[in-house]
């Protein structure tokens, strides 16, 4: 883990909050590229996933931008209520699983709300590589926008479009139409608005491995109707029983079998599993669906089993 200080924060929006991380130490901040996140280390033990908005040509800070949930869990609270400037705090070193496509013929860019974070990001990569991008804003109004203002200022503001929720709005399909001569489409923001980018990008023919999604929230929770499965882990030969209302996680864990885990949705692939037999019920938002066609890995912190039992490389 690295440690840093909060050297600046302030309010970018209506409920979100800027902050500033600078190295707590005389060591340099890890290089991180376009899309990447770290996990942040706040009171209580929690542990949350925050994408770095900056430019990634910055070497001397990390900028962060968290919303304040209605149904926060400890996390956006926290970083709203318990950082002041000049606390000082431990976060992982970046990691990325929304990597830009660094080549092609264009990129669209799509957020919404404070899926802003990770494409504001892909944004200044791709001015500062001079390759040809569109990025598109939504977001209920203007006051709710962060760092809007900086990008219609600067730079990027012959690429972006901002659109409040009082102002015309194109359709997707006519915004993915972009990327249907080979380029690649990015979308970040709430899950319905995901989900309707991306299908306007099947509908229009675009393929699954040209459409890049971060998720913040897990896309399925537990059901009424969980039934028990089992897993048997390949190395020993064990079988560890998963009760209908317990995580596959919360059992390996009680069996003594540690498996890395993080954000507990399915939405960081920290605790992504290898899967030798069986058939997973996939619940993350972490796989592309042809990964998870392949039933080649499994998130213990969300899925289940279709299967009676699934063997796993552990």
């Amino acid at each position: 883990m690295i440690a840093v200080r909060v050297s600046r924060r302030q309010l970018c929006a209506d409920g979100v909050m800027e902050i500033e991380l600078v190295s707590a130490t005389s060591e340099p901040l890890p290089a991180f590229s376009a899309g990447a996140h770290v996990d942040v280390e706040l009171p209580g033990g929690l542990l949350r996933q925050y994408s770095l908005c900056n430019d990634p040509g910055e070497s001397h800070r990390y900028r962060l931008a968290v919303l304040r949930e209605a149904a926060s869990r400890g996390g956006s609270s926290a970083m709203h209520d318990a950082l002041d400037v000049g606390a000082t705090l431990r976060i992982s070193p970046p990691r990325n699983h929304f990597v830009l496509r660094e080549q092609g013929p264009r990129a669209i860019l799509l957020a919404a709300g404070i899926g802003i974070t990770p494409i504001l990001a892909m944004a200044y990569r791709l001015k500062t590589l001079d390759l040809p991008f569109e990025l598109h804003y939504f977001a209920r109004s203007r006051a709710a926008a962060a760092f809007v203002a900086e990008i219609e200022q600067g730079a990027l503001n012959p690429h972006c479009r901002f659109y409040g929720s009082d102002e015309p709005r194109p359709s997707l399909d006519a915004l993915v139409e972009a990327a249907t001569d080979g380029g690649d489409l990015y979308v970040c923001g709430p899950a319905r608005f995901i989900d309707a980018v991306l299908d306007a990008g099947r509908r229009r023919g675009l393929p699954e491995d040209r459409m890049h999604t971060e998720r913040f929230v897990g896309v399925a929770a537990a059901a009424a109707d969980d039934r028990p499965f089992r897993i048997r882990l390949a190395r020993d030969g064990r079988v560890i029983e998963v009760a209908a209302d317990q995580t596959a996680a919360d059992a390996l864990e009680a069996a003594g079998v540690f498996v890395p885990t993080s954000c507990g949705e399915g939405v960081c692939g920290t605790c992504m599993t290898p899967v030798i037999e069986g058939v997973p019920d996939h619940r993350d938002a972490f796989q592309t669906a042809s990964e998870r066609a392949a039933n080649s890995c499994f998130t213990p912190c969300c899925s289940r089993a279709l299967s009676d039992e699934l063997v796993l490389e552990l």
